[in-house]
């Protein structure tokens, strides 16, 4: 799969919208609509990955599950080393 750079505007306005709301501003009365964003962005990119391993029949759950692991093993990490005493 290509690189969608407007994707990563997306991403922007959704990030915006939860800071704003949290942020105190008024304007945006509700800061899911960021997070709504986020998880339709998410499972749009999440789709077209396994979309686009089946159809070149390399498709494997262990493998997709392995690859998500590894992107969030740095944040469990900081998170985990963060709560340590």
């Amino acid at each position: 799969m290509k690189y969608l750079y407007d994707i990563d505007g997306l991403r922007a306005i959704a990030i915006i919208f939860v800071l704003a709301f949290y942020g105190g501003l008024t304007v945006f009365p509700s800061g899911f609509i960021g997070v709504d964003m986020f998880f339709v962005i998410s499972g749009f990119l999440i789709t077209s990955i396994i979309i686009n391993s089946m159809k070149n029949n390399y498709f494997s759950f262990f493998g997709f599950y392995r690859r998500r692991l590894w992107r969030l093993q740095p944040a469990l990490i900081a998170i985990v080393l963060g709560f340590v005493e």
